[in-house]
């Protein structure tokens, strides 16, 4: 059994990074809306990484009242304005429409990869921004020299930020790829047949040992915070062993969700540049 170490593989990747990124004056702008304790703690993280590659970053704290339009407003004003990336925090308000505000931003300054310039681009297989745990997932398994091409891949989740732009990622390289969620039936005798399990559900170990085959290689991209403990998607102790690779909780995607987060950065400022 091999841990994916994902805090290392940051270290390394970021390390490449600012040698590239020297010379450049790159910033990033995040909107957070409220006063959501996890978004602050998330905001925080991106805000040192800024900080360990000298990229310029603004917090933007807004009322939780805001109206759309002068959300918006912000929006557009930062699309011309000359920052690199642009991340507006989630979750957000209910009374505001989450996909009108993604495609607001700049397609080219979209660092989450969620606008749907972005998200069309990743499903054609396109050169674009893509979502930073998806990629990070994909990054890490590349690093370990982990073959994607005809694996059978089983994701558990199918969220927007995971989920969905994952599947697309693994379909891009040719893996065979089952989504699972809420409403799937026997999700038991699917999770077994998994080359690559991907957990991504913020259901404290949903995946145990019965569910997994000898071998697998697993992703664990949950995080649930419970009695200030952090627990994964996948019970790790009791699984470990049957895997061939794991990703710990904390230490595993999380950290690459952030490395890649830092190097859209850098990819957006090359598009805007186009380069």
């Amino acid at each position: 059994m091999i841990i994916l170490d994902g805090k290392k593989l940051k270290e390394e990747r970021l390390k490449a990074l600012k040698n590239k990124i020297k010379d450049l004056k790159l910033s990033l702008a995040v909107i957070q809306i409220g006063n959501d304790e996890a978004s602050s703690v998330y905001i925080n993280q991106k805000k040192k990484a800024c900080e360990n590659l000298n990229v310029e970053f603004s917090h933007i704290k807004l009322e939780e009242n805001i109206t759309e339009t002068k959300l918006l407003n912000i929006i557009k004003d930062l699309n011309n304005s000359d920052v690199t990336g642009i991340l507006l925090q989630l979750p957000i308000p209910n009374h505001l429409n989450k996909m009108t505000l993604q495609n607001a931003i700049d397609y080219k300054k979209d660092v989450d990869g969620l606008n749907v310039i972005n998200v069309n681009r990743l499903i054609n297989n396109e050169k674009g921004l893509l979502p930073c745990t998806a990629k990070g997932i994909i990054n890490m398994l590349k690093a370990y020299n982990i073959e994607l091409a005809g694996k059978h891949v089983v994701i558990v989740g199918r969220s927007n930020l995971v989920g969905r732009p994952v599947s697309n990622l693994f379909l891009n390289e040719n893996a065979t790829v089952t989504i699972c969620h809420s409403k799937t039936k026997n999700l038991n005798e699917i999770t077994k047949l998994a080359d690559i399990l991907i957990a991504a559900t913020g259901k404290k170990h949903l995946i145990t040992a019965e569910m997994i085959k000898q071998g697998a290689i697993i992703v664990d991209v949950g995080i649930n915070k419970i009695d200030g403990t952090l627990y994964g998607d996948v019970d790790y102790e009791n699984v470990k062993e049957k895997t061939s690779y794991i990703t710990p909780v904390p230490g595993g995607i999380g950290p690459m969700t952030i490395c890649c987060l830092m190097e859209n950065i850098y990819e957006a400022y090359l598009l805007q540049n186009n380069n």
